[in-house]
């Protein structure tokens, strides 16, 4: 006989012959400590809930499908060492609630019947799933059983989750299916030494498992170089490097030791720790020692941008020169669509058969480390330009993607099919130093800053002169709380914590690519805010997508030309300001030589491009019959070989709307009858040759060679995903009579450097592997 004390006191009897589970919170007690009256028995029973043996078994849970993105797909069940499907009979929004947090995600948007994501293969393992939404794993959920069904692969189940991840889920498991092993890890960490805690970021120091909620060390007798790799890449480093073991050999024997009872073996090549396979140490239980080694220590090398001096070891294994590969469109750092330089041009990879291997050889090439995502369909946005690479194949271990075997014929790839990458990054304290006070959400506020002053940290205000897009970008960067919506200069409706009212920080000045708002320009310890903190304290608001405007070269190129034109006919050009200075003192018979062109702006991005002002503030111009909902949307100028402006660019208050759409997409702003005005994603704002004010004006120009600019939202008004391509330079020839413009580009779409001094250098640099 068998007997349990439960928390409320009582005592349960259980016979031998009943196979029972019992709540963690019940004791066994000695036979002899019974002491309990028969009269409690049932309401003892009640309480404890003894229940029967469920075996509830581990699975694993995945999401896969035709052009999978990481939080929506067919849902696939690791079980018995094989992978299988889920029949939708039955299916709800509740089981997709299970199997989104089942998989670390906040909760689920939807679930699609009849196989949406493509018909699995195999088992099918479950069918007639009934969830309540509150268990913890899908096989806890009601259902026909393991194998149990008469459902097809055409009825394979899919769910969509929120892009948000549970806080802090970081769940490892492996599986050996040759041993029949199950590894389940919660947490990895290394664990610095007391002398370089405050070091940042962490790059040397014991290796840690945690499982069953308990720290853990690893025996070194097995370590190898490879099994570090991978754990530098988690932790977001490009490497490992050799450690001296004397110190921490001393450390040590000093600390009690409680070793995890597996075994690591990384080929180098994985992304993460679930990669590599995992076996059972001999004689590795409790506390006992390691018997030829000690717990294993973990050395890694930052990338450029981490480091905390200038690291040779990372400068000689990887690119730091002219870089062949960049991330652009990413609102964190570590992640963006992936762009190689050929020919001296940027270009794209297409994602047909890219894969986590292909992702962790770019962040590793620039400085980051393995991938947390290969991302396709551009979900990082749509480049331009040439698709330099297709269906790419790496082995892990290339110093940059380059160098992997690929198909350069990128015949049917567009830029919907545009790579990307996320990829891991050092923990380096960033969000601590800042924070948003007052906002409605998490995602708006007040900025206050960290900073020391009379020698203890203080919380205080940034003064909002001179703020910006621009500062608000890195702002948001800094949070992890993705791009800037907008930049407030007046904040007096956000009221924030009293005591952080005073001003910290002023004259902030960013370039955009910034980690921290303090590697910014700014005054330094002495403040200078002429009109003080309060209601004129920064604050921004911020999103996680933003749009991307990009202007068609090539149509600029077709369509300049050159028209002569009565200023009489000009009146409402002159009043919206599209003329040179001199058209002031023109005589009204005189005429103005135009350079005339067309412009198709392309919004590439993930969220519409929206003016910043609001409806009730745009300017009405009676000439030209609309609203002006930005007083400068794109500059035109001609610039001299040196970079002199000679010719006036018309700062263009635009009228935006979508005079045309990619297939399958609906307008949704026009300027017709005073209607909403921005540009869709994946449509464009046309302005043709013939209206006003789509020149520039060059009747003062002499003849010779220039630069023709154009540049789209020159002020930063909107914040975008990408200001690099917002800027187009042509090479141009007037000789007073005619006017030829040739070699249009992007400015981001070329390597200056290449251009400007080694034409043709990386020519083939990229080339058929």
């Amino acid at each position: 006989m068998l007997y349990f004390r439960c928390p409320w006191f009582h005592y349960l009897i259980v016979p031998p012959s009943r196979s029972l589970s019992f709540p963690s919170s019940c004791i066994m007690l000695k036979p002899g400590a019974l002491q309990v009256l028969l009269s409690v028995f049932l309401c003892t029973w009640m309480l404890c809930q003894a229940q029967p043996q469920s075996g509830t078994p581990v699975i694993q849970l995945r999401l896969v499908g035709e052009k999978k993105k990481h939080n929506e797909g067919r849902v696939e069940v690791f079980y018995n060492g094989v992978w299988g499907t889920v029949c939708d009979d039955d299916f709800s929004i509740s089981a997709a609630q299970v199997v989104c947090r089942e998989l670390g995600f906040m909760d689920a948007v939807s679930w699609s019947p009849s196989a949406k994501y493509g018909r699995g293969d195999g088992q099918i393992w479950l069918d007639n799933v009934h969830c309540n939404g509150g268990e913890k794993s899908l096989a806890q959920c009601h259902s026909n059983g393991f194998g149990v069904t008469d459902c097809k692969h055409s009825e394979d189940v899919g769910v969509v989750c929120t892009q948000n991840r549970i806080p802090g889920f970081k769940f490892i498991q492996n599986r050996d299916s040759a041993e029949g092993l199950t590894v389940q890890v919660e947490d990895v960490r290394i664990r610095a030494t007391y002398s370089h805690r405050k070091r940042i970021p962490i790059t040397d120091g014991f290796l840690e498992v945690k499982d069953g909620g308990k720290w853990r060390q690893i025996c070194n007798e097995d370590w190898t170089e490879m099994n570090s790799r991978v754990i530098c890449g988690m932790y977001g480093f490009p490497g490992e490097k050799r450690v001296n073991l004397r110190p921490y050999k001393l450390l040590a024997k000093r600390r009690k030791k409680n070793y995890w009872g597996f075994s690591v073996n990384c080929t180098g090549n994985e992304a993460d720790l679930s990669d590599c396979k995992m076996g059972h140490e001999i004689e590795m239980k409790g506390n006992q020692t390691c018997k030829h080694g000690m717990p294993v220590v973990v050395s890694c090398v930052p990338g450029r941008s981490f480091a905390p001096s200038v690291s040779a070891g990372f400068r000689k294994a990887y690119r730091v020169e002219q870089p062949l590969v960049r991330l652009r469109g990413g609102a964190m750092i570590g992640e963006g669509r992936v762009e190689v330089l050929k020919n001296g041009e940027w270009g794209t990879v297409c994602d047909d058969h890219w894969n986590i291997r292909a992702a962790t050889v770019v962040c590793r090439e620039l400085g980051f480390g393995s991938a947390k995502e290969a991302l396709m369909d551009a979900r990082l946005g749509q480049g331009i330009g040439p698709v330099h690479m297709n269906e790419v194949e790496c082995s892990g271990f290339e110093n940059s993607l380059t160098e992997c075997r690929f198909n350069r014929d990128a015949l049917g790839c567009s830029h919907e099919e545009d790579a990307a990458v996320r990829c891991n990054v050092p923990a380096m304290g960033f969000q601590n130093r800042l924070r948003l006070s007052g906002g409605r959400n998490p995602y708006e506020g007040r900025v206050e800053v960290l900073a020391e002053r009379n020698g203890s940290l203080v919380w205080g205000t940034v003064c909002s002169e001179s703020w910006g897009t621009m500062e608000a970008m890195v702002v948001c960067r800094q949070l992890g709380l993705g791009f800037a919506s907008h930049a407030f200069q007046e904040t007096s409706y956000w009221q924030g914590d009293a005591s952080a009212d005073a001003v910290l920080m002023s004259g902030v000045r960013c370039s955009g690519t910034e980690l921290t708002l303090d590697q910014c320009l700014h005054h330094g310890k002495h403040v200078q805010c002429p009109k003080g903190g309060g209601r004129f304290a920064a604050g921004v608001s911020c999103t996680q997508t933003a749009p991307d405007l990009v202007l068609n070269a090539q149509v600029v190129e077709q369509t300049t030309y050159l028209e002569d034109r009565p200023m009489y006919i000009l009146q409402c050009a002159q009043e919206e300001s599209c003329l040179s200075s001199s058209a002031e003192k023109a005589d009204p018979s005189s005429y103005r030589r135009l350079l005339r062109f067309s412009s198709q702006i392309q919004n590439n991005g993930q969220s519409d491009f929206r003016p910043r002002t609001a409806y009730h503030s745009w300017v009405w111009h009676e000439c030209h019959r609309h609203y002006h909902s930005m007083e400068v949307f794109t500059h035109y100028d001609l610039l001299s070989l040196n970079g002199t402006k000679v010719a006036e660019g018309h700062k263009a208050s635009f009228c935006l709307e979508d005079t045309h759409c990619d297939e399958g997409i609906q307008k949704k702003y026009e300027c017709a009858n005073f209607g909403a005005q921005g540009i869709s994603v994946g449509c464009s704002d046309t302005y043709r040759h013939d209206i006003d004010c789509q020149w520039i004006d060059i009747t003062d120009l002499k003849p010779g060679d220039y630069i023709f600019q154009v540049v789209i939202n020159p002020n930063y008004e909107v914040a975008e995903s990408d200001y690099t391509n917002n800027i187009m330079k042509c090479r141009s020839r007037y000789d007073g009579q005619r006017i030829w413009t040739y070699n249009c580009h992007i400015g981001g779409s070329r390597s200056l450097e290449t251009e400007s001094s080694f034409p043709g250098l990386l020519t083939n640099e990229l080339s058929h592997r």
